[in-house]
């Protein structure tokens, strides 16, 4: 309880002591503490204890949350250097190296700068003859393989040809009456494609493109190395007989195909597009031979079988170009009978071969529909 402070009367001074009186505060009732209600103070302590529940239950929901975004943002910095080139394309590697061949073909004497924006050292390498007296023609990349992570080993395929006549050299008695041997080797060599291994390492260049740079010079090696043809799924190949329905489809379509004579679309099966070849490079043709999958028959087939059949065919025709000159051109083609005559279900992009030992015939691709 409290009151208020005041002067002590005089006891002869009864007023005063009435108006002291007066003044006392009343007794504080039980339902209030320290100037709180209980009931007030109750729902203080209420709201405290769910605050302290709250901050200790939603406590782990937040460090956990702030663990997942920590751990988000260290996943997606990998993922950013992962879309940054690697670096380790084939294409642009057989790309440099074949044009660092052809440079290094016409290279001469003093063209060492040429030669080392391709492989840097080349400014130290010796040179002879001079620039431009040869150069390479059809150059390809006829082998391309993964030497080391970074390193591609490419085989550059070209034909050389002089371009200038070399400076006759000064002979005696004695060779001229040497063998022509080396004459004819010299001879078969410029009629030749040679073969050049360029070693190309690949990495990052500025601002995300990828670089390239040569490992050494080029080397001059064999051709590479012939395989022996697969088996194919057709029987053997016999001259196109004209009552046989497949030869005529053939021929429809491959008159319509190449010559623009007549419509495409209707020798097609349901479902296949093609278009013909423009501008158009024939003016006509001829199915000579034709091999058919699995036809060991020697009589000619008059007959359509059912719908839906299908047959995959190998087609050997002659094309009359437009300066009256026959081409020979062989198309791998897929069949399919609807309505009592065969339609053209795919334009296949090459001969299929026989299933092998570890390959059964329903391994064997199919054209689309």
């Amino acid at each position: 309880m409290r009151r208020l402070l005041t002067r002590r009367p005089d006891k002869d001074a009864p007023a005063a002591r009435e108006e002291v009186r007066e003044t006392e505060e009343p007794a504080a009732d039980d339902d209030y503490v320290g100037g709180w209600s209980t009931g007030a103070r109750a729902n203080t302590s209420a709201l405290l204890r769910w605050t302290a529940w709250s901050l200790l239950l939603i406590g782990p929901v937040l460090g956990a949350a702030a663990f997942t975004r920590a751990s988000a943002t260290s996943t997606a910095q990998p993922a950013m250097a992962a879309s940054t080139p690697a670096g380790t394309g084939s294409q642009g590697a057989a790309g440099f190296a074949t044009l660092f061949v052809a440079q290094y073909l016409r290279a001469g004497e003093g063209d060492q700068d040429k030669l080392a924006a391709y492989y840097p050292p080349a400014v130290d390498v010796q040179l002879e003859g001079a620039p431009g007296r040869r150069h390479g023609e059809q150059l390809t990349v006829v082998r391309l393989r993964q030497t080391a992570p970074d390193v591609w080993s490419v085989t550059v395929a070209a034909r050389i040809v002089a371009d200038a006549e070399p400076a006759p050299e000064k002979t005696t008695r004695s060779d001229a009456d040497r063998s022509d041997a080396k004459t004819e080797a010299a001879a078969a060599a410029r009629d030749s494609i040679h073969y050049f291994q360029v070693p190309v390492a690949v990495g990052p260049a500025e601002e995300g493109a990828t670089g390239y740079a040569a490992l050494s010079m080029p080397a001059e090696v064999a051709a590479p190395a012939r395989i022996k043809a697969p088996d194919l799924i057709y029987g053997p190949s016999q001259p196109a007989a004209g009552s046989d329905p497949r030869t005529q489809a053939v021929t429809e379509f491959l008159t319509a195909y190449l010559t623009g004579s007549g419509e495409l679309d209707r020798y097609l099966a349901p479902g296949t597009e093609l278009s013909p070849v423009q501008p158009t490079p024939y003016t006509g043709l001829a199915v000579d031979q034709m091999a058919i999958e699995g036809d060991q028959a020697a009589d000619p087939i008059t007959t359509v079988p059912k719908d839906g059949t299908r047959t995959r065919v190998v087609v050997t025709v002659r094309a009359t170009d437009h300066d009256n000159v026959r081409v020979p051109l062989a198309y791998a083609l897929t069949l399919k009978a609807r309505a009592g005559r065969w339609e053209i279900a795919g334009l296949d992009g090459a001969p299929s071969p026989a299933p092998t030992a570890h390959a059964s015939a329903t391994d064997t691709p199919r054209a689309k529909e």
